[in-house]
């Protein structure tokens, strides 16, 4: 049974086993993304806090997930070309995955339990945000409105 995020694996958008626990000792912030949502244009927000945190030890891992409205409907490699031409994106982009439901991946399922939104334990939206402290244990959750720049506290508390 998974403890910390460290225990847990993802596969990259290049289809390559990631492990949480090279991460181990440093705040993350994950996040499910879309790349035809209303809440896209945080993708900037994002890669800012990725380059101003990153160096002081943050890590931001994407999501892509299709579960929301058919909101990203591309392959891995169509999904990782959109975030770096229209974003700059330089964080990692995982391979597309589900948030909810029997196939959820077991990550979120974790993410979900430890820190439980508005309505319950399910994603409501894309961008639904989870900074897990450098411990791998404690999560806060932020919902889809949340701004990446008003997580600069949060984040600042975590490093």
């Amino acid at each position: 049974m998974a403890t910390t995020i460290y225990d847990f694996h993802a596969k990259t958008n290049s289809g390559k086993d990631f492990s949480f626990e090279t991460l181990k000792g440093r705040p993350i912030l994950v996040v499910n993304t879309a790349s035809k949502c209303g809440f896209t244009p945080q993708y900037e927000g994002l890669e800012e806090l990725y380059r101003e945190y990153g160096p002081k030890g943050l890590e931001i891992v994407a999501f892509p997930c299709d579960q929301f409205a058919h909101q990203e409907p591309g392959d891995d490699a169509a999904i990782e070309q959109f975030c770096k031409v229209n974003y700059g994106v330089t964080f990692p982009i995982m391979s597309k995955i589900e948030v909810n439901g029997e196939s959820a991946h077991p990550l979120y399922v974790w993410l979900k339990n430890q820190a439980s939104g508005v309505l319950g334990n399910g994603i409501k939206w894309n961008f639904t945000k989870f900074l897990v402290a450098k411990d791998g244990e404690a999560v806060t959750r932020f919902a889809p409105t949340v701004e990446p720049k008003d997580m600069r506290k949060d984040i600042e508390r975590v490093l």
